[in-house]
């Protein structure tokens, strides 16, 4: 009952890469304007296949939205995605 009334904990910021692993948290953090896989890929230095395999775990969980635009898929985090991020 004391707790009531308690204010909540700080948030800690390797929270998210302690739930879903450090690659997919920076992924998830870069994401908050629409981006291809490839230009995601560039900016974190990796190969567009391993940036594939974890934009296709996200976006299952529905921390992503994707979008086609020509021959890209845009990738950008969803509301759900917006929340996990600003804990």
């Amino acid at each position: 009952m004391a707790t009531l009334w308690a204010s909540p904990p700080a948030a800690d910021p390797t929270a998210l890469a302690a739930l879903i692993g450090p690659p997919r948290a920076r992924l998830l953090g870069l994401l908050d304007e629409p981006l291809p896989t490839v230009e995601i890929a560039r900016r974190l230095a990796v190969t567009p296949s391993a940036v594939s395999q974890h934009l296709r775990v996200l976006h299952a969980t529905g921390l992503l939205t994707r979008v086609r635009d020509g021959r890209h898929v845009l990738y950008r985090r969803s509301s759900l995605g917006d929340r996990l991020v600003d804990l």
